[in-house]
């Protein structure tokens, strides 16, 4: 069986922990050549362990929402492996649970400049990149299902990933005729490092069993789950995939808040 990947240079932001290191681990497994981001010197743990598996990637610590690092990244690619392919603006951040009222103007720009403005950057300099090249490419973005309704994150997170959504479907119009696809996952409660303060929670009080309960399937995610739809979007397999924003969350999206009817009883 072929690998899905093979031939192909990835960028990979957030590649530090979560779901940017097992993407990386991933891509790299269905033979993706890596440039890997991150603003912490976890990444060339992540590049290390794609070496020790047989992989090709290189790290760099950079800030997804300047424009200067995006450009970096990109360029690296292409002086290391001559060609750009696929690029996976992972990178983000939660920022507080402060209300609407009690957030400061300083916090919210925080979470705007690397939440939305970081895909942004990808998509300006990447989507240049690969449209210019003539052979297409596929972007991928990290949204949020707090992006798709409320309830599921802060006001400023949500605001960022809800202008993730609007700027991939935005995007894919924007690179009309050149092939370049654009689309975004958004993850439901998954065990990764933005999301350790929840999990380290539930272990002091002993009520693991309850994070996830939200969703049809019962359960938080795990990166790797994350990381096959990011591998779907990558490879030629979602060739007529593009504008899109695909829930990834156990069924988390697919209602609105209701009192849950159980088998044998009617709802009240």
């Amino acid at each position: 069986m072929s690998e899905q990947l093979s031939g192909k240079t990835a960028i990979i932001t957030g590649a530090g922990s979560g779901i940017g290191r097992a993407s990386a681990l991933r891509f790299a497994a269905e033979g993706a050549r890596l440039v890997l981001g991150d603003k912490t010197e976890a990444v060339h743990e992540t590049a290390r362990r794609v070496a020790e598996a047989g992989g090709q990637a290189v790290a760099l610590q950079v800030n997804a929402g300047v424009e200067a690092d995006v450009a970096k990244l990109v360029a690296t690619a292409l002086e290391r492996y001559g060609q750009l392919d696929v690029a996976f603006a992972n990178a983000g951040i939660s920022g507080d649970m402060a209300s609407i009222f009690e957030t400061t103007t300083e916090a919210w720009t925080e979470v705007l400049r690397v939440n939305l403005i970081g895909p942004w950057l990808m998509i300006k300099h990447a989507g240049q990149v690969m449209a210019d090249a003539g052979r297409g490419g596929s972007i991928i973005v990290t949204a949020s299902v707090a992006g798709i309704r409320s309830g599921a994150g802060g006001p400023a997170y949500s605001a960022s990933k809800a202008g993730v959504i609007n700027l991939v479907m935005v995007s894919a119009q924007q690179l009309s005729d050149t092939q370049v696809r654009v689309n975004a996952i958004c993850p439901g409660l998954t065990e990764t490092g933005m999301t350790k303060p929840t999990f380290d929670y539930a272990t002091e009080k002993g009520v693991t069993h309850k994070i996830g309960r939200l969703n049809p399937l019962r359960r938080a995610a795990q990166p790797e789950e994350l990381a096959n739809v990011a591998l779907f979007l990558a490879s030629d397999q979602s060739s007529y995939v593009n504008g899109q924003a695909i829930a990834v969350d156990g069924g988390l999206s697919s209602s609105h808040p209701v009192t849950r009817q159980l088998r044998g009883q009617t709802a009240v």
